[in-house]
């Protein structure tokens, strides 16, 4: 199953599909406001005109930005799914979008996109986890 439908539950009969639910005495919600955002999806095709003040720093990014991404000891698939759990880890919303869209064109399958974001998460929870220690090691040193 996919589309919509597999990831949310049809709406009970009578529900019109504009609806946002139903309160607990089964009358229909009001829709929600549209969601005002800072990120909008056309704004990543906008990216390269971080170069319009400063051509030649934003022309010696984007070259290295593609080296980085050939083939090397890694492949482009092995970065693309390094770029795709990095960009779930600094939550970039355009970063995101790009490298599920890379990791597809390089014949990664959902599976791994998902591993990869699994592997971000793992290290970005151990981080915060092990602040713990200097957190510990302050409140040993104030509770003397």
């Amino acid at each position: 199953m996919t589309g919509a439908s597999a990831v949310r539950p049809a709406l009970p009969p009578g529900v019109p599909p504009t609806s946002h639910g139903v309160d607990a005495k089964g009358v229909n919600l009001p829709p929600l406001e549209p969601t005002v955002t800072y990120y909008e999806d056309g704004d990543l095709a906008k990216f390269p005109a971080i170069g319009t003040e400063a051509p030649h720093l934003a022309d010696a990014f984007f070259a290295w930005y593609g080296k980085v991404f050939d083939d090397g000891e890694l492949t482009k698939r092995e970065k693309a799914l390094i770029a795709l759990a990095v960009a779930h880890a600094v939550k970039c919303p355009y970063c995101i979008d790009a490298y599920t869209a890379g990791t597809l064109e390089q014949g990664c399958t959902r599976g791994e996109q998902m591993e990869a974001v699994h592997v971000a998460a793992a290290i970005t929870g151990g981080a915060v986890l092990v602040h713990g220690v200097q957190m510990r090691k302050r409140a040993d040193q104030l509770s003397m």
